[in-house]
């Protein structure tokens, strides 16, 4: 039995207790990666939960149960972030990206732990790709609230477009990874394609902005 709780403390009290001596960014920083990290503990005990009360095995719940809920357990301090403290709009993405990275980072130290390290090519291709999809998902969540908490009007059905559009994402990656051969070889490209695909659309734009 693998008890993610106590990995949980041993990598985040040293964390928590940089937190005394560091300021500014990287204090927030450092403080929502643990958060990310928190959030991946509690999503994996709601998507078990879910996973036993349908009756369903492990690879469905990875693909229906799973996304849905990790996206939207990731969602919740974030809002709680932006509704309490209102931040600069510039600042909301940074902090979903921190959380999204703790969350990466926890699920492939579970991973190490469940499955070992002897396979380094498949753990750096997996650390890459989980990585690649959280901050994915961190990316388009961050952005996307940063943009429609300006606009009143569209707020509520904007966070459950980004939200459902982060689950279908995840749903996607698992549901790839999960196949065999060339499909499997397209899930691990799948997130870091998206983040090139999302990073060139972004620079088009402000390069459009600058012309006008």
């Amino acid at each position: 039995m693998m008890y993610i709780e106590n990995i949980f403390i041993c990598i985040s009290i040293p964390l928590l207790l940089s937190l005394i001596f560091i300021q500014g960014e990287a204090r927030k920083y450092t403080l929502f990666v643990c958060i990310g990290m928190g959030i991946c503990v509690l999503s994996a005990y709601v998507s078990s939960f879910f996973m036993n009360y349908y009756g369903v095995d492990t690879i469905e719940a990875s693909i229906e149960i799973t996304p849905v809920c990790e996206e939207v357990m990731k969602l919740f301090p974030l809002l709680f972030y932006i509704l309490i403290f209102e931040p600069q709009r510039d600042q909301i993405p940074r902090v979903a990206i921190a959380i999204s990275v703790g969350f990466a980072t926890f699920e492939n130290v579970c991973y190490l732990t469940e499955n070992g390290a002897a396979d380094f090519d498949l753990l750096l291709i997996r650390g890459i790709s989980t990585g690649a999809l959280h901050i994915l998902c961190g990316i388009f969540i961050g952005f996307g609230l940063a943009y429609i908490f300006r606009q009143r009007a569209i707020a509520i059905t904007g966070m459950v477009g980004l939200l459902g559009a982060c689950g279908v994402f995840h749903a996607i990656f698992n549901l790839l990874i999960s196949a065999d051969g060339i499909w499997r070889w397209m899930g691990y490209l799948f997130p870091s394609g998206m983040i090139i695909v999302l990073v060139s659309v972004w620079h088009l734009m402000v390069k459009l902005n600058h012309m006008k």
